[in-house]
């Protein structure tokens, strides 16, 4: 009897702080994928006279000219579940910017609190052209 007691009193504790560790590493790998395709965005722009995709929708890889492009050959899916927004011009928050990249805004709020622009109820991560990451309502 006190070993299951032990025991549900251990798993009370650590359940928590795994799920809250598997949040973190998606909101770690949203930032990852999102640098990665700002980095595919900026191989096309140089390719390409300076001019970046001018359509802005999905992030697929018909963005970069479609399959067997050198840009990116498979676009990572966001962990956190939704799909990567691709705008141009990156208006509003993002003035200034030639593009703006949002995610599918599903992150665990207490797991953005490093970005700029946090706040509570945020949910979500974009990536301006001029400014890099941040946190947003996408």
């Amino acid at each position: 009897m006190i070993a299951v007691a032990i025991i549900s009193i251990l798993a009370a504790i650590l359940i928590p702080n795994f799920l809250h560790a598997r949040a973190e590493a998606a909101s770690s790998a949203c930032e990852g994928n999102l640098k990665q395709i700002a980095t595919a965005l900026e191989e096309y722009a140089v390719d390409n006279g300076g001019q970046y995709p001018s359509t802005s929708g999905p992030v697929d890889v018909n963005l970069f000219g479609g399959a067997g492009n050198p840009y990116v050959s498979a676009v990572p899916n966001d962990p956190a579940g939704g799909s990567y927004h691709y705008t141009t011009p990156g208006n509003f928050v993002c003035a200034g910017s030639a593009y703006k990249l949002s995610d599918g805004n599903n992150h665990d709020t207490s797991t953005l609190a490093q970005l700029p622009n946090y706040s509570a109820g945020i949910t979500g991560i974009r990536w301006c052209q001029a400014a890099g990451l941040s946190a947003c309502l996408c």
